[in-house]
C-alpha cells in the first residue's frame, strides 16, 4: 500500500503505537468530561505530548496547543481533536465505559483525540524531515466543541491559527465501515444554531382556560407552527430544519401554567441564508403567539457555519489514505445537516474534515450522541496514519 519510505516509517510506527492509543482511548473514555470542564482529560494529553518531547502550550481555562517541526516552519499544518463529552447516561456496557454519571463520549470525540496524539506522536518520530522541509505541524486539542458558540472560537482568539497556513482534522461516522474513509469537497455540514422560546403569561385553573392566556397550547403552536412558517418563507433549497429537542411547561394535569419554554437547533445547508434568517425567526415567533396574548423571548445563538472543504486539503487526505490504508480506502459522502464548530476555523485558513468509519464491516450501525455508540477501535490507528501522512503533504 505505501508509495515511499516516509509512508512505510509512519505505517510502522502507527503499528507500533496502535495499544498504547487504544489505552489512551479507553482511559478517556471511562472519564468523560462536559464541555469547558474538561480538565482531567487536557491534563492526560498534556502529559503524553511533554513525555513525547512536543511543544506544550495550555490554553486559558482547558485545551491545549502542541507544536512539532521548526519553530519559524515556512509552512504549518494544524490537526484538531475535540475533548468534550456529551450529558448522556452510557448504555454499551463495555469495560471501559464512563464512570461518570449521565456523561459519555457519544460522539467519538475520545477516538479524534487519540488519532490526533498518535498523528503527532507519528510526526514527532519524523521531526528530522520536518525541519529540514520547513514543515511545523501544530495539535490542536480543542475544549468545547459540543455548545454553541463553541471553543474553537477560544482556539483562535489565543493564537491557535496562528502562522497556521491548513488545518485538517476528522469525525467519526458510525454508517462508514472502519477502514474508510468518507471526503467531499465543498460544504460538508451545516450551519446550525441553538434556539429557546420562553412564553410567559396569566395561567390558572384548567377549567376556566378563557380567564388565562392558555400558554401551554401558545407553546404547541409554536411548536408547530414556527417551522411549517419556516418552510414556507424560505427557500428549499437552503435546506432549513427547526427541530425541538425540549419541551418544559407545567407540573400538574389541571394547571394553566405561567411559564414555558421549548429549544431546539436551527439547521440550514446555505451559509447566505444562515447569515439572514435571524429577524425572520423573531417575526414568525412573534406573530405565531400575538393571538394568544402570551409574551415571547427569543433566544437565537449563532452556532456554525457550514463547514466548507477545501480542495486542495481534501486532495492531502485523499492521496494519505489512498497510500496508508488501501486502494479503496476513498469512499464518497454527502453534506448532512450536522453541525460542527471546526467550520470556525475555516473561516481563517482552508483545511477539510474527514469522515472517519468506525462501523464494523458487517456489524452493527450505531448513531452519534446516543448512549449506546460503540466504535470499531481499529479506526483510532487509520485516523493517526491518515493525519500523520495528510500532515506530511504539506502544501
Amino acid at each position: 500500500m505505501s508509495q515511499s519510505p516516509v509512508h512505510d516509517q509512519v505505517t510502522a510506527a502507527v503499528k507500533r503505537l496502535g495499544g498504547d492509543l487504544v489505552a489512551l482511548r479507553r482511559d478517556l473514555h471511562a472519564h468523560p468530561e462536559l464541555s469547558g470542564k474538561e480538565t482531567r482529560t487536557t491534563s492526560v494529553v498534556a502529559e503524553v505530548m511533554s513525555r513525547a518531547g512536543l511543544r506544550v502550550r495550555p490554553l486559558a481555562g482547558t485545551g491545549l496547543v502542541a507544536d512539532i517541526g521548526p519553530v519559524d516552519a515556512a509552512y504549518r499544518v494544524a490537526l484538531r481533536a475535540d475533548l468534550d463529552a456529551l450529558p448522556l447516561m452510557e448504555v454499551t456496557g463495555l469495560p471501559w465505559a464512563s464512570r461518570t454519571e449521565g456523561v459519555c463520549h457519544a460522539c467519538g470525540h475520545d477516538v479524534h483525540v487519540a488519532a490526533v496524539v498518535g498523528a503527532g506522536l507519528v510526526l514527532k518520530g519524523l521531526e528530522r524531515q520536518l525541519e529540514s522541509r520547513g514543515l511545523g505541524v501544530r495539535l490542536l486539542f480543542q475544549p468545547a466543541e459540543e455548545v454553541m458558540p463553541g471553543g474553537a472560537h477560544d482556539v483562535v482568539a489565543q493564537g491557535g491559527l496562528d502562522a497556521v497556513n491548513r488545518i485538517l482534522g476528522v469525525h467519526c461516522d458510525p454508517t462508514i465501515d472502519l477502514g474508510q474513509i468518507g471526503l467531499l469537497e465543498g460544504p460538508i455540514t451545516a450551519a446550525a444554531d441553538s434556539v429557546t422560546v420562553t412564553l410567559s403569561g396569566r395561567g390558572g385553573h384548567t377549567s376556566r382556560p378563557h380567564l388565562t392566556q392558555d400558554l401551554t397550547y401558545a407553546l404547541g403552536k409554536v411548536l408547530t407552527d414556527v417551522p411549517a412558517v419556516l418552510s414556507r418563507r424560505v427557500d428549499p433549497r437552503a435546506g432549513v430544519a427547526l427541530v425541538w429537542g425540549a419541551v418544559h411547561a407545567g407540573v400538574a394535569q389541571n394547571v394553566i401554567p405561567s411559564t414555558g419554554t421549548v429549544s431546539g437547533t436551527l439547521r440550514m445547508l446555505d451559509a447566505a441564508v444562515w447569515e439572514e434568517v435571524g429577524p425572520l425567526i423573531e417575526e414568525t415567533v412573534r406573530n405565531v403567539v400575538s393571538p394568544y396574548g402570551v409574551s415571547a423571548h427569543l433566544e437565537h445563538v449563532r452556532g456554525v457555519p457550514p463547514l466548507v472543504n477545501d480542495g486542495p486539503s481534501v486532495a492531502a487526505l485523499e492521496s494519505a489514505a489512498l497510500a496508508l490504508i488501501g486502494p479503496d480506502a476513498v469512499t464518497g459522502t454527502r453534506q448532512s445537516l450536522g453541525g460542527e464548530d471546526f467550520a470556525w476555523y475555516l473561516q481563517t485558513v482552508p483545511g477539510a474534515m474527514a469522515r472517519l468509519g468506525t462501523r464494523t464491516p458487517g456489524g452493527p450501525t450505531y448513531d452519534l450522541h446516543q448512549g449506546d455508540l460503540v466504535v470499531d477501535e481499529g479506526a483510532i490507528a487509520v485516523g493517526a496514519a491518515l493525519l500523520a501522512g495528510a500532515a506530511l503533504a504539506g502544501r
